[in-house]
């Protein structure tokens, strides 16, 4: 996927920012739970904008968010027309941002590996190892007959 055009950027920054406050400020949609906007990112031909957020809450308050926005998108876009003096106002949609979530299973992952590592640990505390302590084959010595030919060839070959 390609970057996005640095207007296209500076636009989903605004467009971010407008959705946060509007949502903070104007819509009054009791289904509305904690919503949070993490990013907005508009097409290149800034047409469309996506808008990533997170709702803190059980999975009725989610489904309830996300009727509240999907209502709310008429208003939200006009808005966004009205603040940012486009000439085409951008389509507005509504996605859920799975980032928190994804982090914290990746977390709880983590957390059970360190556990599991804890465990390997305490078991390794006493062991002793089987066999030979030293299981390595070594080369083996030279013989004193061997090793006073090879002194006497290397005193030929000074000579």
């Amino acid at each position: 996927m390609s970057q996005p055009s640095p207007r296209a950027r500076r636009l989903g920054d605004r467009i971010a920012e407008i959705v946060a406050e509007l949502l903070e400020r104007r819509i009054k949609d009791p289904r509305l739970g904690f919503v949070t906007v993490t990013e907005a990112r508009v097409t290149g031909d800034l047409r469309e904008a996506t808008v990533y957020y997170t709702v803190y809450g059980s999975d009725d308050e989610v489904a309830d968010t996300v009727a509240a926005l999907a209502s709310a998108t008429g208003v939200i876009r006009s808005e966004v027309g009205r603040q940012t003096g486009l000439k085409h106002t951008p389509s507005i949609s509504f996605m859920r941002d799975t980032v928190p979530d994804t982090a914290r299973t990746i977390e709880d992952l983590v957390a059970r590996a360190r556990a599991a590592d804890e465990q390997v640990a305490a078991a390794r505390a006493g062991a002793v190892p089987a066999g030979d302590p030293d299981p390595y084959r070594k080369p083996s010595e030279p013989d004193e007959d061997t090793a006073d030919s090879a002194a006497a060839r290397a005193d030929d070959d000074d000579a």
